[in-house]
């Protein structure tokens, strides 16, 4: 975008008015002036609100930073795509809870954040680091998604799972904690599970869905299972559910 007026300014961001130079402009979109960032809030024209504006047209933008009090007429600003974003910028802005409409967006967010965190070649506390945005951006995708809890159940074990495999218990997660997460969000005991799995196929379309689900969910408690105690209860509900996983559709 480029800079046509500086409207109002103040210490949070201000108002201008802008011309997109080129692709899309986007209400939530992080823009940049060297290595300062300017969040596009909202995005006016003729008026009204609109959610995006594209090449060649000119709006009114909402703009948070106190740096829109510096900005002159025939600035640039370019928008930061996902993989610029700075771990730092990312676990600070994740500290604020952004709005869900902020880029980068939720799917977006936890891809970046899921192969970084899977990057051998970056520093083990760098990983670690990026799992725990891995796991804030799942959550986020629920909530902007509204995603069935064993869907995001099966997201959130799974980087869960991975830290748990790389880095062991304690630094990588608590085991206990995660077969304890997975399996509260199952409606179903071991038993009731492998009465309704002898005869999946005769189930509506949504129950095998829902078994599938749990099928889904389990490999990452028998992950975590090596790391339970064999007298705690919850080793035993693990491995009651091992038993059965192989039967469900």
């Amino acid at each position: 975008m480029q800079v046509y007026s500086v409207e109002e300014a103040d210490v949070t961001g201000g108002v201008c008015v802008v011309r997109c130079l080129g692709g899309v402009a986007r209400a939530g979109q992080v823009y940049a002036v060297g290595e300062l960032r300017l969040g596009l809030r909202r995005i006016e024209r003729y008026g009204r609100t609109a959610a995006f504006f594209d090449a060649g047209q000119v709006a009114k933008v909402h703009l948070t930073g106190a740096l829109v009090a510096l900005l002159t007429r025939g600035q640039v600003l370019t928008a930061v795509p996902p993989g610029g974003h700075a771990l730092e910028d990312i676990e600070a802005w994740l500290a604020t809870d952004p709005p869900l409409l902020d880029e980068p967006r939720p799917l977006t967010l936890r891809t970046l954040a899921v192969g970084r965190m899977q990057g051998d070649w970056l520093p083990e506390e760098t990983r670690l680091r990026w799992g725990a945005v891995a796991l804030a951006a799942t959550h986020r995708r629920a909530e902007w998604e509204g995603s069935h809890p064993l869907d995001r159940a099966v997201e959130v074990a799974a980087v869960r799972g991975y830290l748990l495999g790389q880095f062991g218990p304690g630094r990588g997660g608590d085991p206990a904690e995660l077969c304890r997460d997975a399996l509260a969000l199952i409606d179903l005991t071991p038993a009731e599970a492998a009465a309704e799995a002898r005869t999946w196929r005769d189930l509506p379309r949504p129950r095998i869905q829902h078994l599938r689900r749990i099928k889904l969910l389990l490999p990452w408690t028998a992950l975590a299972r090596p790391h339970l105690a064999d007298g705690d209860p919850l080793a035993a509900e693990v491995d009651a559910w091992s038993e059965v996983r192989p039967q469900l559709p």
